[in-house]
């Protein structure tokens, strides 16, 4: 018998008996010869022929018997699943399960409960911020800061002067969902009042911001980017949006993802990169990449399941730090994966994210996988106590060369290092399709697919994924991590690599900065990337902010038409 594809749809078989059989090669096996006794199956279509026509799918081949027993298990299977479909649950609601980076590493939880030896604390200071009024718009967060605490401007003011810009631009950019205009005045109103009293909440009061939209606020519609949720209106705050109000920050405008978070489009159109609007921002925290690029926002949190935080970081040529899995709340925020969605900030500095990512980490009773693990900032890293890696068998970008050669230059070790390959991460990585497509099933069974880029095809796709080939896929993703481990074992983090598939599923965290200016037709900043330990995020910021100071780049901006 042909078991491919093609032979399998013109024999019609229906996804429903392509899932059935599935079912079947577990199931036969278990009952034995006294499913051939039962009875109580007759009046199911599922007959032997049909479990034959999908064997393919299973991976396996049964005797005709097998098949008939099959059949009739098949069909008691197909009853437990309309029971189960036949109760709702929400996009909110967790599996009873859930994903553990350290399963891989076993030290890493208390080796990260306290400040790495090769960390010290050290001061930022800038110098004093003496702009016209208006010209906020590539200040980082410590000048905006000095300016708020200097009496220079108001966070009235500045969210006043994000809107407007966001405003100005968002024709040409599309990176904007809905402006949050009336929160924002309140909660600038409350940080000026505060000030004037005495009252600072740190380096963040006052200081405006983007959310991507599927961060939940309540009283604002959160659209994920697909029109199905154009006009969602969920009765929560996520708990990274109220971490930032506890710090001061307000929040100006949700920012254009695209749907259902896969890449730039979404029911607005295309979200474009500043620096050349003829092309898309990427995805798919495609509206966070290109606000701050455009300096619209001094920041905004955005999310990764597999590269939606990297990717525009590197096409808009901003700072974007994708933390380990768990450091951040995802509480309120959609899920994609729960195995692997990530929140993390979006800046146009090193220093900025550090400030942003110190008031958003830690663990949160609305999500089981956040954790509490040491992070201070600013810090600074001593050299002489740090390896870091130069991954072999990779190409080297140029942008990463600059990083390399720069690292050597402040006194680094470099040495080299391998990274698994033993383990095929896109096949591990059909983890990521059947999460989504469980979630979002739905969307599926009622065909209502429309204006969800490639997701349709993906998620229906997922149901055809038996449950034991996901949980194989699970088990080789812990050997993955456990090889990941050993990595660590030889440095303590490493530069380039081309490790999106590897650590998006190993959990560890990766920085992506600016490292050198294009020579093309449309210049702009080209992004290095690093990735280290399992929570170590302050070593890599450290690490990257001296890169970053060497190749000066940050004040290149971009001018749009």
């Amino acid at each position: 018998m042909k078991k491919n594809d093609d032979s399998a749809r013109s024999a019609g078989v229906t996804r429903r008996a392509a899932i059935s059989a599935v079912a079947a090669g577990g199931l036969a096996a278990s009952v034995g010869s006294s499913v051939a006794d039962e009875s109580s199956d007759k009046d199911k279509a599922l007959d032997a022929d049909a479990i034959a026509q999908s064997e393919w799918l299973a991976g396996i081949e049964l005797t005709e018997d097998q098949r008939a027993a099959a059949a009739r298990s098949v069909g008691r299977m197909q009853r437990k699943q309309k029971q189960l479909r036949e109760i709702g649950v929400g996009y909110d609601t967790l599996p009873c399960l859930r994903f553990d980076p350290e399963i891989g590493d076993k030290s890493a939880a208390i080796r990260s409960l306290s400040r790495p030896d090769h960390l010290r604390p050290v001061s930022i200071t800038v110098q004093n911020a003496d702009v016209t009024t208006g010209e906020y718009s590539f200040l980082s967060i410590r000048e905006l800061g000095q300016l708020l605490r200097g009496g220079k401007v108001t966070a009235v003011q500045l969210a006043e002067h994000c809107i407007a810009s966001l405003k100005e631009n968002n024709g040409i950019l599309k990176c904007v969902v809905n402006y949050t205009e009336d929160l924002a005045m309140q909660q600038a109103k409350r940080a000026d009042a505060e000030l004037a009293n005495g009252k600072d909440r740190g380096p963040l009061h006052g200081i405006p911001w983007g959310a991507k939209d599927l961060i939940a606020v309540e009283g604002y519609p959160t659209t994920w980017g697909a029109p199905q949720f154009e006009d969602q209106m969920l009765p929560e705050t996520s708990t990274v949006a109220n971490r930032l109000a506890d710090a001061g920050a307000v929040l100006v405008a949700k920012l254009s993802l695209g749907a259902l978070a896969m890449g730039d489009k979404w029911f607005g159109g295309m979200t474009r990169n500043p620096w050349n609007p003829h092309e898309g921002s990427s995805g798919s925290s495609a509206g966070p990449g290109s606000a701050v690029a455009a300096g619209l926002v001094p920041f905004a949190i955005g999310s990764e399941t597999l590269g939606s935080i990297v990717s525009p970081s590197r096409r808009c040529g901003v700072t974007g730090l994708r933390p380990t899995f768990g450091r951040v709340s995802r509480s309120g925020c959609m899920a994609l994966t729960w195995s692997m969605d990530k929140m993390g900030p979006m800046a146009r500095s090193i220093d900025d994210c550090g400030i942003v990512f110190n008031a958003i980490h830690g663990a949160d009773p609305g999500d089981p996988t956040a954790v509490s693990r040491w992070f201070d900032w600013p810090v600074k890293p001593d050299f002489s106590q740090l390896r870091i890696g130069k991954v072999e068998g990779s190409k080297v970008s140029a942008e990463d060369a600059v990083t390399l050669s720069t690292l050597e230059e402040l006194g680094a070790t470099v040495v080299p290092v391998s990274l698994p390959g033993k383990f095929p991460e896109w096949a591990i990585s059909l983890m990521l399709d059947v999460e989504a497509g469980t979630i979002f099933h739905d969307l599926v069974a009622e065909q209502n697919d429309e204006g969800l880029n490639s997701w349709p095809g993906t998620f229906r796709t997922a149901h055809f994924v038996s449950a034991v080939d996901f949980l194989h896929a699970s088990r080789l993703r812990t050997k993955l991590m456990e090889a990941m481990a050993t990595v660590f074992e030889e440095v303590d983090l490493y530069v380039g690599g081309g490790d999106l598939g590897i650590c998006n599923l190993t959990g560890h965290p990766t920085v992506v900065f600016p490292a050198r200016m294009s020579d093309t037709d449309h210049p702009q900043p080209r992004c290095s990337t690093m990735t280290g330990k399992l929570y170590d995020e302050a070593t890599l910021l450290a690490v990257a902010r001296l890169v970053e100071g060497r190749v000066n780049l940050l004040g290149n901006t971009p001018t749009l038409p």
